[in-house]
Formats: structure tokens, C-alpha cells, sequence
């Protein structure tokens, strides 16, 4: 059956979403082309392939549990000289998204993993690039600004040509996955990095 690598994200909805990931291939990011903006539930985590019923269906009782929340990005920040990221920050919506990843990965589903950075909510717009590159997403987007109510996550995998692909979208309040069409690229992952405060 082989392995899939899988994760799991709240897509930035249009016109935000798209604004933000062309900024990103803007600033010299060529990860941004396979990346739709997105905020992180689970980063990149390899499985086996037969395992991923039993994945689905924790996935649905997650989001049976869940109820729709704001979410505000505002201005920007990075983890720079940790980690080679600028990203837009979460100012509301981070103890749902927080809840829901630890749901995500507890202890008695098949998604249990380890972090290796302390789990930071944020839309990456620049990672591994340039000095100068950085400083400009930095720069460019402090004042950006953006608001809407999540209602659902994805779960997405990753191709053999490193593109992410929507294989399902799970509403909050329902116990059914809802088939979600693939997405132009997919929406994608990153692996959390750690707070600065």
C-alpha cells in the first residue's frame, strides 16, 4: 500500500488567500506556486497509505466537536534567527486553533506526533528565502489585514511532485466528511515554528 504524507489546515478564503500566496511567489518564495495560503492544524506527517479510513473518521469526530469561530490575521511577524520565517499573524482565533490541533493529534486517534516547535498559529508568506526577501514580507504586509468566520479544516496530501491536494473538507457540528474537489495545487503545511513573544 506504501506511505502517504498527509496534513491538515483552515484555508484562507479568497480574496485573501490568493493576494497572500502571490505576494509570497513575489517575494522569491518557490514553494509559493504549490502552497495556497493556509493555517497549519497538523504539519507534514507521514502514514500508511491503508491507515487513512481510520484517519478520516478521527477527523470527522473532530470536527462533530467543533463549532465555527472568528479568525483575524493582522500585521505581520516572523521567526527570525530560529527559523527562516516571516509569516501573518493570528490575532483572533488561536485557542480554537490550538484546541483543535491538540484534537488532531491526541494520544488515542492515528494522528498522535510530536511537535518540534511549540504550536504557533500564523500564514506563512516567506520561508528560507533571501535576507531581503524577508525583510520586504516583512515590511510589505504589516498592514495587512483580514477577517472571516472558519467553518470547516482540510486534509490534504502531498504529491510526488511536493504540490499539496484537498482530499477531503470536514464542517464543524457534523459527523460527515464533506468531499472536497481538489484544489489548484492544494492547500498546504508548514511546520509549525516557536513562539517569540
Amino acid at each position: 500500500m506504501g506511505t502517504v504524507t498527509l496534513g491538515v489546515s483552515i484555508a484562507v478564503p479568497e480574496p485573501y488567500g490568493s493576494l497572500l500566496q502571490k505576494r509570497r511567489a513575489d517575494f522569491g518564495d518557490p514553494a509559493a506556486h504549490g502552497i495556497p495560503s493556509h493555517i497549519t492544524l497538523l504539519p507534514p506527517t507521514e502514514t500508511e497509505r491503508n491507515r487513512l479510513p481510520a484517519i478520516e473518521a478521527h477527523l470527522a469526530r473532530v470536527a462533530s466537536e467543533g463549532r465555527a469561530f472568528p479568525m483575524r490575521l493582522s500585521g505581520t511577524g516572523t521567526f527570525r534567527p530560529l527559523s527562516p520565517v516571516v509569516f501573518v499573524q493570528v490575532v483572533e482565533g488561536t485557542s480554537a486553533c490550538s484546541w483543535l490541533q491538540q484534537r488532531i493529534r491526541d494520544a488515542s486517534g492515528p494522528l498522535v506526533r510530536e511537535l518540534q516547535f511549540p504550536y504557533h498559529p500564523h500564514v506563512t508568506v516567506a520561508h528560507g528565502i533571501s535576507e531581503e526577501g524577508m525583510d520586504r514580507a516583512y515590511e510589505e504586509l504589516a498592514g495587512f489585514e483580514a477577517e472571516w468566520t472558519v467553518g470547516c479544516f482540510a486534509l490534504h496530501e502531498q504529491g510526488a511532485d511536493g504540490v499539496w491536494r484537498k482530499l477531503r473538507e470536514y464542517e464543524f457540528g457534523g459527523n460527515r466528511p464533506v468531499k472536497g474537489v481538489p484544489a489548484q495545487g492544494g492547500a498546504p503545511i508548514d511546520a509549525p515554528a516557536p513562539t517569540h513573544h
